[in-house]
């Protein structure tokens, strides 16, 4: 049977052993932290390689014996940025949401570990953390060194973007009818009236 941790913000969330018994947080997230380690390691080992918060959590969780029902959005990017040692890029930067992003407490991790904030582009500077961390651990890298790579979602996103804000940038608006002009050049409208 599940019991309330008493030190929990979000009563009912746990952490709790496998039998249901309290484990106060001062030694679960140390022990998260040991477990993560060497699962960000092997994800640093393959290049272009990610982990979503949540397999990161699933997986925490099991090899520690020690579980939570708080949303992973609270514990995970901590725990994956304690995992760091110094000197090392930010295996933090490995962790992405389903969506493909870092989180929010990346900036933070960025700012602790480098002294200065996060660029404006958070997802260009994790991917070239990413980069960091495979060469670091020892990924198998293509013979020019790999690049920095934005997560598929990602990537897809802006080249999405950039292609609907050229598209309308060059889409010329017919000046009788107000309706965009097709790729012809004329707009379809006017072609009947002649």
């Amino acid at each position: 049977m599940y019991r309330t941790h008493e030190g929990d913000k979000l009563a009912g969330t746990g952490p709790y052993d496998r039998d249901g018994n309290p484990v106060d947080r001062s030694v679960a997230t140390p022990a998260w932290t040991k477990a993560a380690r060497p699962v960000l390691e092997e994800v640093a080992r393959k290049y272009n390689a990610r982990v979503t918060y949540g397999t990161l959590a699933t997986e925490v969780q099991e090899l520690t014996g020690i579980f939570t029902k708080q949303p992973v959005h609270y514990w995970v990017g901590p725990m994956a940025f304690g995992c760091t040692d110094p000197g090392e890029p930010l295996l933090c930067s490995l962790v992405v949401n389903a969506q493909g992003l870092v989180g929010d407490g990346y900036q933070k991790a960025v700012l602790a570990t480098y002294g200065e904030p996060a660029p404006g582009d958070l997802q260009m500077h994790s991917a070239e953390e990413r980069l960091k961390c495979y060469r670091h651990f020892g990924a198998e890298l293509p013979t020019d060194g790999g690049r920095a790579t934005l997560t598929p979602q990602v990537a897809r996103t802006r080249v999405k973007a950039a292609t609907t804000g050229r598209d309308q940038a060059r889409r010329p608006v017919c000046p009788v009818h107000n309706l965009e002009m097709p790729l012809t050049g004329r707009c379809d409208l006017c072609a009947d009236v002649l």
